[in-house]
This record gives C-alpha cells, structure tokens and sequence, in this order.
C-alpha cells in the first residue's frame, strides 16, 4: 500500500474522499486517513514540527501495511540559485540534532537510505525537479542567519521534520523518497528576511493546482 505524509505543502491539495481513523501503535495513537493510499497529515490539530509523535505516525503506516513511502514537505532554499518554486528530490538528507530512533534500548545501526527506485518514480512524474541534500532543523523557531550560513555549503533545503520520518522509515523497513517544495528563501539567502510563516503559507496556496496535480499522478502510478 502506497503512504504519504505531508504537511504545510498539503494545504491546498484536494484529496478524494479518505476514511478518517485512529490506529493503536505502541508509540502511541496515530490519526490517519485510508481509502486507495494511507494519509497523514503531519501537523494536524496544528501540532508544531518539534511535537510531532514521529514514531507513532511511521509505527501507524506500518501496521496499515504501507509498503512504499511518499513524504511530502515545505522547505526554504538556502541556495539562491534554488529559487521558490522549484521542487526537490532529496537524495541525501543531514541533521545535527537528536531525531527519533526506535532503537533507544538496544544496539542497531541501520543505514540512512532514501530509496532509489521511489526517487526515479518522482523524477517521472515530475521531470524539472531537482536533486539536493535535505537539512533538517529542530523547529518550532525559524534558523538564524548564522545557522544558514553555516550549512548552506553542505545541503541545499532546510526543513523541520522529513530526515525523523525518513529515519523511522528506514528503521521500520519501508521503502521511502520525498519531494520537498521550495516555498521561500532560507534566512539571509540573496538578502532575504527572516521567512514568514503566512507568506509561506500563501506560496504554497499560490501553487495548490500544481501540487495538486503531481499528488495525483503520485497516487495514480504508485497505489
């Protein structure tokens, strides 16, 4: 079964009528919708990205039996040359902060892997995306211009919460990818402010038909 999680990305996206339930994990209890693909939607009840029960929405696509694993994010660009609109297949993804592990208690190393055959399935449908290493920061605040400055050369988005879901993934041996839209310049990229949350937000509505689009032709080619 075809997953997908998404979040700020999501808001205008239009979805066919799903069945909204709750699902028992060990990790806690995990809203979902189900239909013809699984749904989560990350920040729901207006939950803020460093609050997120990261393990019990994985644990949930899990026990649904979600095979394959479609995350989709909102990101700055900490590249000028990556400007606001463009889409992204992270290839790589980097966080220098703590991220959620199922393996507290016990000793399992196991490789960060984005998918390379659910990539190669993005870049069908979306053939102008580009690749890029996802950097993701602990939230709920916005970087500094330091911070940005300081891992621009390494990665090329910044984000709050796909390299955790990624991570678990992985942990729970589901396949995953993710495609990221670049809805603002990260701070102090090409001068710009500090990111602001609403305008953010009428950038992603601003590109609803579109995004709409390739979540459909997502679903379409992988459930």
């Amino acid at each position: 079964m075809l997953g997908i999680i998404g979040g700020t990305a999501l808001l205008a996206v239009k979805f066919s009528p799903l069945e909204k339930k709750t699902t028992a994990t060990p990790f806690g209890r995990a809203k979902i919708c189900t239909g013809l693909f699984t749904l989560i939607l990350r920040h729901q009840h207006n939950t803020p990205p460093h609050s997120i029960n990261h393990k019990a929405n994985l644990a949930a696509c899990k026990i649904l039996g979600v095979d394959r694993l479609i995350l989709i994010g909102s990101t700055g660009s900490m590249k000028q040359a990556i400007r606001p609109g463009s889409l992204i297949i992270p290839d790589d993804y980097f966080c220098p902060w703590d991220i959620p592990t199922l393996h507290e208690n016990d000793i399992r190393h196991i490789p960060p892997v984005v998918d390379e055959a659910l990539r190669q399935e993005l870049q069908k449908i979306v053939p102008d995306a580009l690749s890029g290493t996802y950097f993701q920061s602990r939230g709920p605040r916005f970087e500094t211009r330091a911070e940005i400055a300081c891992f621009a050369s390494h990665t090329d988005i910044v984000g709050m919460t796909i390299a955790s879901e990624l991570t678990l993934a992985n942990e729970f041996g589901i396949p995953v990818a993710a495609l990221c839209t670049v809805d603002n310049y990260a701070n102090g990229i090409g001068g710009a402010d500090v990111p602001n949350y609403s305008e953010i937000v009428a950038a992603v509505k601003q590109n609803g038909d579109r995004i709409n689009n390739i979540i459909t032709q997502i679903v379409e080619r992988l459930a």
